[in-house]
């Protein structure tokens, strides 16, 4: 590495506490999003991703199941969800999503990652059902399935407390929960943002009340929209004061608000630069993470690279369908293929390792061969598209 210049003294005494590996507080964070020393920021979150990781890059190979985009919820933030009768409202048949899923496995995923909308008809035992379906058809993929909000929304809707739903999830063949729903958890955000969305104070508890049960989860933070410094920061230490309780977080996701198609649309985007920012920062206060993703879908694959020297040790994945932020007004490929995240990567200076879900290398050369393609004469089975 490169050897570090500050030039915001503000920054001095923060350098020194992560070079001693010391703990940040409230007030190191909120200076490390308001220092106009972007560069010297990168350094330290690099320093720290480098010391953890090395040269070392993750991705995986996985594929995105959006099981229906109809949604109860009506967020101001959302360009994805639909009433039920609206243009552009779908809800894909289970048999559908098995013929999606078996083509991600002859693709060769070792993931599927669900999250869709607060369907007001489908029923907890649905949802249950297609997680049966999926690990009966494809027994060796892991299945990351269901945030903390659609957790929450299960425990309504089947009168069922939160632990029972996160038991009969492990039971049907849940592995983990994706980090989505979190946004910002301060009240005031909430109530702008996502008002009639499960509370920051009820994600939180949701997510402790997971690990207990053995699910892991990830974390995101939804940035650029009405937040302030404080409210991010806020939003973090809550994080890692979970992950001291739990340790049941795996991986960190910033994620930029996309306004497009949104009631937020007046909004600007977040710029590259507060992209790396919230990459660094996050690296740098959730000093309890092992794991910070640079999102392409988000970023661009561009903006991955960067975030690769921001403290980000991780790409994701080859995702394939991803709908949320592309219904945002998103530019980028819904689909890298593993080559060329490797690719990538390795453009980025960077080592590429391709990962379970687990953050276990993957060995391909010792895996089964992929099953063969289905005839083609088969015929979709999407409902209300």
């Amino acid at each position: 590495m490169s050897e570090l210049t500050i030039t915001d003294q503000r920054l001095k005494p923060i350098a020194a506490k992560v070079l001693a590996g010391e703990r940040l507080n409230m007030d190191d964070g909120i200076a490390l999003y308001r220092s106009p020393d972007l560069l010297a920021v990168g350094w330290l979150a690099n320093y720290v991703r480098e010391k953890r990781h090395g040269n070392i890059t993750y991705f995986n190979v996985n594929r995105h199941i959006n099981p229906t985009n109809v949604c109860v919820a009506h967020c101001k933030l959302c360009a994805f969800g639909r009433d039920p009768d609206a243009p552009g409202a779908y809800t894909f048949a289970l048999e559908e999503i098995y013929q999606r899923a078996e083509q991600g496995v002859r693709e060769g995923a070792t993931e599927f990652h669900i999250v869709g909308g607060l369907h007001p008809d489908l029923s907890f035992d649905h949802y249950l059902e297609l997680v049966r379906g999926l690990k009966q058809r494809c027994p060796t993929v892991h299945i990351k399935a269901f945030t903390m909000v659609e957790v929450h929304y299960f425990s309504r809707i089947a009168k069922l407390s939160i632990e029972e739903v996160l038991e009969k999830m492990k039971a049907a063949g849940v592995d983990s929960c994706p980090g989505g729903g979190a946004e910002i958890f301060h009240p005031r955000v909430r109530k702008i943002i996502c008002d009639h969305k499960t509370s920051g104070q009820m994600w939180l508890n949701t997510a402790k009340k997971a690990h207990e049960a053995g699910l892991r989860s990830n974390a995101t933070m939804l940035y650029g929209h009405v937040e302030t410094e404080e409210e991010r920061v806020d939003h973090l230490i809550k994080l890692r004061e979970l992950q001291d309780e739990t340790h049941g977080f795996v991986t960190f996701i910033p994620l930029a608000f996309h306004p497009d198609n949104t009631a937020l649309s007046h909004i600007p985007k977040p710029t590259g630069y507060a992209d790396l920012r919230n990459i660094a920062v996050a690296r740098l206060l959730l000093d309890n993470f092992d794991h910070i993703k640079a999102y392409w879908i988000m970023l661009s694959p561009s903006m991955a690279q960067i975030a690769l020297r921001f403290g980000a040790n991780d790409l994701d994945g080859t995702v394939v369908e991803e709908k949320i932020y592309h219904d945002a007004g998103a530019k980028t490929s819904e689909f890298t293929p593993r080559a060329e995240l490797e690719r990538l990567i390795r453009a980025a200076g960077r080592t590429p390792v391709e990962r379970d879900t687990q953050y276990r290398p993957v060995d391909r050369s010792k895996m089964p061969p992929l099953p063969p393609a289905p005839r083609p004469d088969l015929v979709s089975l999407t409902l209300n598209v």
